[in-house]
């Protein structure tokens, strides 16, 4: 899949593209049934909310189950990633993010880059987020947050706030964001299931918590340009990747053909 020129000049002045139904039902459905097994898991990749029970994100889900592993290669999402970078990329960081319905928690405003260059290393701004909407995410259960334009005022000051939620994240003050929303208003793209965001990494942005009896699961690529492949390594390899080997595109159907395989072992 191929961002078409108007797409391009889109992001270059917004920072970020929304492209409802990107993915079919039955692709998603492939997704969406190994959510709970994969959330289910006692591991350290599983990252979990302040109760100790509703899972806030699991890292790394690419490494050890195959649904993901297809998605994680898959063309609708890499080569859009591979055509705004111009060039090829690795996969910096992968994760699948729960906000369960009642006790999905807030992530505060920030920027992905900025936490990237602080903790990593990542020498430039050449990284991109691709999003994909595992359930319909709609006004009540905790839609993703952007400040329009805000990616092309660089990285913004931020601290390191490790007490809101369980999950330690660089974070923008209120002066901050709110001279950035003056300038540039705040998007909370809906949609179905199967939808995808494609977002710049100095992007502001931030997600409410989901106090509705919705669940709002989302899958996040973190793709970055091999050249500009981080030089830390203090994080976990589960949380920051340290293969920089680019990605190679799987056939586009990869998610459906794996389907047929279950139902032929069956």
């Amino acid at each position: 899949m191929r961002l078409s020129e108007r797409q391009l000049a889109e992001f270059e002045v917004e920072g970020y593209l929304f492209l409802p139904e990107v993915f079919s039902p039955a692709e998603v459905g492939v997704l969406v049934g190994e959510v709970p097994g994969i959330f289910a898991q006692e591991r350290e990749e599983v990252w979990r909310e302040k109760d100790g029970k509703a899972v806030r994100t699991a890292f790394a889900a690419h490494t050890y189950n195959e649904a993901f592993r297809r998605l994680g290669r898959h063309p609708r999402l890499v080569e859009p990633v591979r055509q705004l970078l111009d060039g090829p990329v690795y996969m910096h960081q992968f994760k699948v993010n729960g906000k369960e319905a009642f006790d999905g928690d807030v992530w505060q405003w920030h920027q992905d880059y900025g936490t990237w260059s602080r903790d990593d290393l990542m020498p430039e701004a050449r990284a991109m987020n691709v999003a994909v909407f595992l359930d319909p995410v709609t006004a009540f259960n905790g839609a993703l947050m952007f400040i329009p334009r805000s990616h092309k005022g660089g990285v913004f000051e931020a601290g390191h706030d490790q007490l809101t939620t369980s999950y330690p994240l660089w974070t923008l003050d209120k002066a901050t964001v709110t001279r950035l929303a003056e300038q540039g208003g705040i998007v909370a793209p809906t949609g179905p299931a199967g939808s995808m965001l494609v977002f710049h990494c100095n992007l502001v942005h931030a997600s409410p918590g989901n106090i509705s009896p919705w669940r709002r699961t989302i899958a996040y690529l973190s793709l970055c340009h091999v050249d500009n492949h981080i030089r830390r390594f203090k994080r976990p390899e589960w949380i920051a990747h340290r293969d920089f080997t680019p990605l190679e595109s799987l056939a586009d159907d990869c998610l459906l053909e794996l389907a047929r395989e279950a139902a032929v072992a069956e």
